[in-house]
């Protein structure tokens, strides 16, 4: 009986199910990725995969496009996202979980269900459906994924280093630019990632909203996964998309600065 309370009580016997979790949902996907990647329909390794994705002009183009439309919307979510997020922040302001909770609502919500709703709004309104309303929709998904680890930041501030500004001469402009903004730079990191690489990766939201007239690279790799005779190809493809969102990861900071104190 006590052997088992100790087995029970034991912290790696808890981790356990999230090894058993990440071994059949996370490593094993990445292994099936390669090897679909490293070889041809007959299961022998090739690297042909790799080289018609770099001589594949749509490929290539829609890629790029990706890119594109994932910068504009990283911008815009940015430029919205940081002024709420700071102002859900700020001392004087009595009721960020309001404004947070309103933020939240959405997400309760599928995503798809959600993007349905934006279409029916756009036609209802009579608004036609291409690049702008992507860019409405993928802002309209996304940007709760900007605000979050900004405020976060923000909260965590030590408000004596903007005393400290002010007691030295800088007026609210200054210590905003120089003090609030470069110490919430983990947390729009942090948003730019979250909500930069699934918008490159999405296909469904792109699909809906442009009536599959528009194409981003996850779109691409649907296509190619779910044919049968292109599915090695596809692989390629994601591992591409993968490799990109390790490296940013890898070289991204996450330790600098906003980690005492806060701004409520």
């Amino acid at each position: 009986m006590s052997k088992l309370i100790q087995i029970v009580s034991s912290r790696r016997t808890w981790a356990w199910p999230y090894i058993l979790f990440m071994l059949l949902f996370v490593v094993l996907p990445l292994i099936l990725v390669g090897y679909y990647a490293l070889t041809d329909i007959n299961g022998t390794f090739t690297l042909r995969n790799f080289a018609k994705f770099f001589t594949h002009s749509e490929a290539i183009q829609t890629f790029l496009y990706s890119v594109m439309i994932a910068v504009f919307n990283t911008l815009i979510c940015l430029l919205i996202g940081y002024p709420a997020a700071y102002i859900m922040a700020m001392e004087d302001f009595r009721t960020p979980k309001v404004m947070a909770m309103l933020f939240i609502l959405p997400m309760w919500i599928n995503f798809l269900l959600r993007t349905v709703a934006t279409v029916e709004l756009f036609n209802m309104f009579g608004l036609p459906l291409g690049e702008g309303a992507l860019l409405f929709g993928l802002c309209y998904d996304y940007l709760p994924f900007m605000i979050y680890p900004i405020y976060n930041t923000l909260q965590k501030m030590d408000t004596s280093l903007i005393e400290a500004a002010q007691d030295l001469g800088a007026n609210r402009a200054q210590s905003f630019w120089k003090v609030i903004v470069p110490l919430s730079m983990p947390g729009i990191y942090s948003g730019i990632v979250m909500v930069f690489m699934p918008t490159v990766s999405t296909f469904a939201i792109a699909e809906l909203l442009t009536h599959n007239n528009i194409k981003l690279f996850g779109s691409l790799i649907q296509d190619y996964i779910t044919t049968t005779d292109l599915l090695n190809y596809g692989a390629v493809l994601s591992l591409v998309l993968l490799v990109i969102i390790g490296l940013t990861s890898f070289f991204g900071d996450h330790d600098s600065g906003g980690e005492k104190g806060g701004l409520v």
